[in-house]
This record gives structure tokens, sequence and C-alpha cells, in this order.
């Protein structure tokens, strides 16, 4: 994208009129980003600002430069593992959105120390915050929570309990802070902080209506195994079926132990079945000594099936299509797992998939893992389609 560097490209416009929800992005090296960005944003104001960063950029700088330029207008973010901006996927970029505040009001919750999360502290913290946020706007009938948390923390399963009791009602989606696919160090921004093994929610309410939604593209099969053994805390599965664990899953999948890659688990997850529905445990990496690493939790006794693909562009379009069936979204703010964008390398459907991003108003991330509602998930798509408000 020719320019990129000298200034922002400002996303989410139709014919040329300010979007209800705008975004923009610019190349993760672009001096002053946060400056341009804003520029491209608009005047505002705004109720938040979200930034969705390349592990490539200097997080810590952007997130004091954003705090400066934003003035008093909360500001979030996180790490990836590549955005998705008005072009659709990408890397190597940030990407920003805005929520107007003529038609949003949000308070910003930062869950510090996820190690020793304090359940019934937070529990009340968003009681309370809830109940504040409702006296601001209480005619204003949408309203969602909106989660970035750590990625390697491996707390997010803990943490999404929890959000969801003090939540109540209020719908919940969410993503994990990636770093690329280098598993090293993630992110999450408040202000002009950078965060680790921290989360940041963002309680927001419109005179929008707004639907949270989750979508994934796999059918479970017939095909079924038992951990056999793990190492829960660290989400390591030791032996499947009593046997290694890297090596029994290659042999369900008739393939050799040492070719197993990222692109064989976006390829042939494993699912679980949790509430009379499947779920995705994404597999992450094999451990040097056969190990299986997953993205969620994971523990003895769990009973494992394969999974096999829908067609990921028909799938996807078909839910962006139904989304829009009552009318079509301003804006879609979305978490997509870093498997899917695999999935789509491999296959070589990016363009196609970036076409229906693009087509439907999608920005946000690619993750290490979603959440929805009180569940920690893997291997889809969860987000928040904001629709125009109604007329009086």
């Amino acid at each position: 994208m020719e320019g990129l560097r000298e200034r922002a490209v400002a996303g989410g416009r139709d014919g040329g009129a300010p979007a209800l929800v705008p975004s923009a992005h610019v190349t993760s090296d672009t001096p002053e980003a946060a400056h341009r960005l804003a520029e491209a944003l608009g005047a505002g104001p705004f109720g938040l600002v979200i930034l969705f960063v390349s592990p490539g950029a200097d997080v810590a700088a952007l997130a004091r430069e954003a705090d400066a330029v934003f003035g008093a207008v909360p500001v979030i973010g996180c790490t990836t593992a590549g955005e998705i901006s008005s072009d659709g996927y990408t890397e190597g970029e940030i990407v920003a959105v805005a929520l107007p505040e003529a038609h949003f009001r949000a308070r910003p919750v930062v869950v510090r120390d996820l190690a020793r999360l304090d359940r019934e502290a937070l529990i009340g913290r968003l009681i309370r915050e809830r109940d504040a946020l409702a006296r601001d706007r209480a005619d204003w009938p949408g309203e969602f929570a909106f989660l970035m948390v750590d990625g390697l923390s491996t707390r997010e399963d803990e943490l999404a309990s929890a959000l969801a009791a003090g939540l109540g009602p209020v719908p919940l989606f969410g993503g994990s802070a990636a770093d690329g696919v280098r598993f090293r160090e993630t992110f999450v921004i408040h202000n002009a902080e950078v965060l680790r093994d921290a989360a940041v929610l963002a309680l927001v309410r419109s005179d929008c209506r707004v639907r949270v939604f989750n979508l994934d593209h796999f059918r479970p099969t017939d095909q079924r195994m038992v951990v056999t053994e793990a190492d829960p805390a660290r989400r390591i599965v030791r032996r499947i079926n009593a046997e290694p664990a890297a090596q029994e899953y290659a042999r369900l999948l008739g393939k050799d132990p040492d070719q197993l890659d990222s692109f064989t688990f976006a390829a042939h997850p494993v699912v679980v079945r949790i509430g009379g529905k499947h779920h995705v445990r994404a597999i992450r990496e094999v451990a040097p000594n056969g190990d299986l690493v997953f993205f969620s939790a994971i523990d003895e006794g769990l009973v494992l099936t394969l999974a096999e693909p829908q067609d990921l562009v028909g799938h996807l379009a078909g839910e962006l299509a139904a989304l829009g069936a009552e009318g079509p979204p301003s804006a879609i703010v979305a978490c997509d797992c870093v498997l899917r964008r695999m999935e789509a390398l491999d296959s070589q459907a990016v363009g196609a998939v970036s076409r229906l991003l693009r087509q439907h108003r999608v920005v946000g991330f690619s993750t290490y893992g979603e959440q929805l509602n009180g569940m920690h998930v893997n291997q889809t798509m969860t987000g928040v389609a904001i629709y125009p408000p109604e007329e009086p």
C-alpha cells in the first residue's frame, strides 16, 4: 500500500462521510504513528480508542504517544499475530479503531497480576463499574464487554469465568494478545502503560444495536482420544491413549510426528464437548520432548475428538452475511485466531478472506485464543457487530 509510511490510511468510510466506527492503519515503523492515526480517525470526540499493534512496533513508545495525543480519551490495545484493517488481513501495522462519544460510552477496567487473580474482588468491581455505566446512559440499550489479555499468561480460562460472573447479562468477547508466531512476549496497553500478566476490559454502552458473535468452521469426526497424562497448569499434554502425545496424534492423522507443524494443527484441530457444543482446543506446538502444548485449558481424562474443516471462505461468507440479514452492520470488531490465518495462508485463501473482511467492514486482530462470555476458546472468530442506531 503505497504511502503508508507517510500517512495514515482511514477505513470504514462510506462515500467520504465519517464512519459510525472510524478506523485507520499505518505501518508499524511510521514516525509519530499515533499522531497520524489520530488525524485519520477524525476530530471525535471519542469515548474509546483501541489499538491493535504489530509486535514489530515500539509498543512502549506508541502507548506514551497515544496517551498524549488522545488526552482524556481512554486508549486500550494489545500486540497481535497479524492485524485486520480496512484492507483485510495485514501484517506489520498498527490499526486504530475509535468509538465516537456521540454513540458510545466506555469504562476500561485493568486487571493486573493475573497469576494471583482475586476473583471475588474483580466480580465486585465489575458490578460497580456496570452500575456506573448504566447510570451514565440508562436510555441506551446496546452493551457489550471487550477483553484483551496477555496471551502467554495461561490465565484466560480463569479470567473469563470470573468476568462472566461479574458481567451478568452483558455479553463478553475478546482475544489473547499475541507475538506473531514467536510466543515470547505479549502485551496489553492501557493509556501510557504497557503491561504483561494483565488484561484490559472495556465495558461499552451504546445507542446502537450490537450483536456479539462467535464462529468456527469445524465438524467433529468419530475419531476420539483420551488425555492420559497432562500438566494442566502449563497446558501441556504428555500422553494420549497412554502413548507419547505427539506420536499418537500423528498416528491418528496418518502423519510422521517429525512433520507436525502449525499448519497441521490449523488443519486438524481437536475439539471437546461442553454444554452440548463442541469447542476447539487448539495445539500450539510440539515440545522438543514430544509433548503437545495447547492454547487453552487441558486436563487428564479429557476426551478429545478430531475435527475436520469446512470450506473456510464459504463458511465465513455465510456467517458474515447472516450478521447482515436484517441490515448490514456499520462495523465489526473481531478477534480472529492466528490458526485461521495460517489455514488461509496454507490454502492460498488469504486474498478471498481479505475481500470478505473488507466487504463486511471487519477490523481487529489475530489472536492466541478468543474469549466468549465465560469461556476461553480457540480457532474461532469472535467479535461484535455494530449496527446504526434506530431512528427515534
